[in-house]
């Protein structure tokens, strides 16, 4: 008896949270697919599945995989490191299951697959063994600055893309010798972020974006913010092109 072919693995980027900005191959993506997997914080609903289920075809299976730490820290802290390696090989076996049977299997990514998207956790795992396609999806950042109607990069502006959790003064620096930049995984970040971004003298400009996209979105200007911690879809934005033509 020959065995069954591998199934194939579809990196799905659903967008930043309005279900609009998917794109047509996202769609036609998950109404063919068989195993439909997606992220989500252990006891939460996953953001991914709520913008993309109606696209499901009837019939999917779903896999749902549980971060078992839910709270970003820097890469470089053992115990997260170790805590979050261990899922994602426990996940990429998960979804091999499926794949050895045959199966097309659709990982849902919030915004972009390869753009700080856990997907790509499981793509450097599996790609190598599977046949694999990477649908792209539109950022979280880009949606961030359509909602603010802010000009981000124009020219020969530099536009940089941070991690909040760097230390202050890394981040402190980087700002300082970028024309643009976006600031993400905000959270309990936000008061340091500030702070970085009074040393770099650009605090005037920064603004701040919360659920962008999505269901009671909105933009402020960080300097008049509060600075308690900031909800998971929370983005900092320096606009680089501020009003020149």
């Amino acid at each position: 008896m020959s065995a069954l072919p591998a199934g194939r693995l579809v990196g799905v980027g659903v967008g930043p949270g309005d279900p609009e900005l998917m794109t047509l191959k996202a769609v036609r993506a998950l109404g063919t697919a068989d195993v439909v997997a997606y992220f989500a914080k252990l006891g939460n609903a996953s953001h991914a599945r709520a913008i993309a289920h109606s696209h499901f075809r009837a019939g999917a299976e779903e896999l749902p995989l549980g971060y078992p730490v839910t709270t970003e820290m820097a890469k470089d802290e053992e115990p997260y490191r170790d805590a979050i390696a261990s899922f994602y090989d426990a996940s990429a076996r998960a979804v091999a299951a499926h794949l050895d049977a045959g199966r097309t299997v659709a990982v849902l990514s919030e915004g972009d697959p390869m753009f700080y998207g856990s997907y790509m956790h499981l793509h450097v795992r599996l790609a190598d063994r599977y046949p694999t396609q990477v649908i792209a999806g539109v950022t979280g950042m880009s949606g961030c600055w359509s909602l603010a109607g802010a000009p981000i990069a124009q020219g020969d502006d530099v536009l940089s893309v941070l991690p909040g959790t760097l230390a202050e003064g890394e981040l402190a620096r980087r700002l300082a010798g970028t024309d643009a930049a976006v600031i993400m995984k905000v959270g309990r970040n936000l008061p340091k972020i500030r702070r970085a971004l009074e040393a770099a003298g650009k605090l005037g400009q920064a603004l701040y974006v919360e659920r962008g996209t999505m269901d009671g979105g909105y933009c402020e200007r960080l300097a008049g913010r509060a600075d308690g911690p900031a909800p998971y879809f929370a983005i900092v934005l320096v606009p680089g092109w501020g009003g020149r033509e």
